[in-house]
């Protein structure tokens, strides 16, 4: 009897000793929360909300009503920008997806030899900026391209040009999905469909396109999201064909009319908004397509289909490689295409404004948003996930975790140039510096990390906080002892991800760079508008390089930190 009195004592001294604890954690929680719904209020909702209202004043700030709206759809060269992105955006996610779709084939459902190769060459875009892709195709079929006959006539500078660009520069992305969406196909339905003497086209038109269809459907809204949004490609290669990006930027930079191109900002970020939710709606249905008896499916030898696949990847290797070698070439050729000899001297960079510190810049900036921004993707998270607390300031932070993957580039980054230099903004200080172009881009690049951190937090068993609290440890003690280092891999991943990002991105710090804060992304723009191509393409083969090793330096420390914390792993 006196056992069981003692037992019951010490589960009541237990109990009461974890209201405490649970006090404390609920209310570092809430202030967490609290910090991050004031943030997006003031680096996202705010500046958003200005830019809106800006589209309905004058020059003068004069409210005006919807007459810009009606100024814009009245002026017919302003109205073809809007159909020209539509067009070339539409154009480009179909061909794109068609691409890729072979290639994640390939990867995924063959077993053609030389697999790791292809899946580094099918990857390796995500680690040049655009404006290298652009560069490389005028080089290849401007007016005096190496291969300017396979054009048969028709000029680089327009839709042919954007398209060829956009569809080299966004192929990684299509590709991550559709390798993703053949992963969960089901080895049963292979195999009934071979019980019933199913052929292979049969097959395929039956059970492999069926399975695919929401990672397609997907692939096609990322990609026309990424093509309508982008800047760098029409910048370089448009021409004099308008697109929605290049009219912000020319109404902005060229004619200071903030108004105006508050307007072709709302009118950019409708189909943007409305392609991020066809996407959201098409991954909700996915993730209900699967079972629990789901079987991955393994890929059996086939000569003639691997061979083909082998063809098909190699083909796209080449032209991957053939854009890379392009813009090497290019950045050390001296005098394109009058004097072929090699040379270093466009490395120096002998162009008022630009230089060696552009790429210091771009570093700086990477490396900050990627340290900053992987602990604020992580803690916010956490915070959402792990917390009992305040379930609508949960929602309201979760909610506006989600926006900026729905907001271009260019759109955001005007929205702080506009919301930074408002007269009655204490804040205008940090314009021209790297906070504001860090807190930009970590917003910019924030909705992707913040997912990918969801989803490794959501693996961990919600009962080892309780554990915690039961033993009364702080929720800091637990979050750096349990949780930090089980979600070290993830962090790794989101940590390169905002790196790669950062150094290639140009559209989210166009308008947000100071004269000695400019980047190096921005920089071969400009010096591709000065006529100084092979000086851009130098600018943006360092890019390439600096990626290239970071992300070797990334897999080594990576592999070495996870051996260290995570041995349990592999017992």
């Amino acid at each position: 009897m006196s056992n069981a009195v003692s037992e019951l004592e010490q589960v009541s001294a237990s109990s009461h000793g974890t209201r405490p604890a649970k006090v404390k954690s609920d209310r570092v929680f809430s202030f967490v929360l609290w910090l991050y719904a004031i943030a997006f209020t003031v680096i996202l909702a705010l500046p958003l909300g200005m830019l809106i209202a800006k589209s309905f004043t004058d020059r003068g700030g004069d409210w005006v009503g919807i007459s810009n709206y009606a100024t814009y759809l009245s002026n017919p060269a302003r109205y073809v920008s809007l159909t020209n992105s539509l067009f070339v955006s539409s154009l480009t996610a179909i061909i794109v997806t068609t691409l890729a779709f072979g290639f994640a084939f390939a990867l995924a459902r063959t077993n053609m030899p030389f697999k790791p190769f292809f899946k580094v060459i099918g990857f390796a875009p995500l680690l040049m900026p655009s404006v290298i892709k652009a560069i490389s195709l005028v080089y290849f079929f401007g007016n005096q391209g190496a291969l300017k006959s396979l054009m048969f006539g028709n000029t680089i500078y327009g839709p042919i040009g954007i398209v060829m660009g956009s569809v080299l520069w966004t192929f990684p992305h299509v590709l991550v999905i559709l390798v993703a969406a053949f992963s969960l196909s089901d080895a049963r339905l292979y195999e009934s469909a071979q019980v019933l003497k199913a052929g292979r086209w049969r097959i395929f038109r039956t059970v492999t396109l069926p399975g695919a269809v929401y990672g397609i459907i997907s692939a096609v809204m990322v990609a026309f999201i990424l093509v309508i949004t982008d800047f760098g490609v029409p910048k370089v290669i448009g021409g004099n064909y308008n697109v929605l990006s290049t009219d912000i930027y020319k109404e902005v930079v060229g004619q200071q009319n903030f108004s105006m191109g508050a307007v072709v900002s709302v009118v950019l970020l409708m189909p943007a908004v409305a392609a991020f939710l066809i996407d959201r709606q098409v991954k909700k249905r996915q993730r209900t397509a699967m079972s629990s008896q789901f079987v991955p499916y393994t890929p059996k030898k086939d000569r003639w289909v691997d061979l083909v696949a082998l063809a098909y990847c190699s083909l796209i290797a080449i032209v991957t490689l053939g854009i890379v070698g392009m813009a090497q070439y290019a950045s050390l050729v001296k005098f394109w295409p009058y004097n072929l000899s090699l040379t270093f001297d466009h490395y120096q960079f002998n162009v008022a404004g630009v230089g060696w510190e552009n790429f210091f810049n771009s570093l700086k900036l990477a490396l900050a948003v990627s340290a900053f921004g992987t602990t604020a993707a992580l803690i916010g998270a956490y915070a959402i996930e792990k917390s009992k607390t305040a379930p609508s300031l949960r929602t309201v932070v979760g909610g506006f975790s989600m926006i900026p993957i729905a907001v271009p580039g260019l759109v955001l980054g005007l929205s702080h140039l506009m919301f930074i230099n408002h007269p009655d903004n204490p804040l205008q200080v940090l314009y021209g510096g790297f906070t504001i172009m860090i807190a930009s881009t970590i917003v910019h690049f924030y909705t992707v990390s913040h997912l990918t951190a969801t989803s490794a937090l959501r693996q961990i068993d919600p009962e080892m906080e309780g554990v915690s609290l039961s033993l009364k440890v702080p929720i800091y003690k637990s979050f750096f002892r349990v949780t930090l280092p089980i979600s070290i891999p993830v962090l790794l991943e989101i940590s390169i991800y905002l790196f790669l990002a950062s150094m290639t991105t140009v559209s989210g710090i166009i308008f947000l760079y100071g004269s000695e804060t400019k980047v190096a992304s921005v920089a071969a723009i400009h010096l591709d508008e000065m006529g100084e191509s092979a000086a851009a393409a130098a600018m943006g083969m360092l890019i390439v390089y600096a990626c290239v090793v970071v992300r070797l330096l990334h897999l080594g420390f990576g592999g070495w930190l996870i051996r260290r914390s995570q041995a349990w792993r592999v017992r």
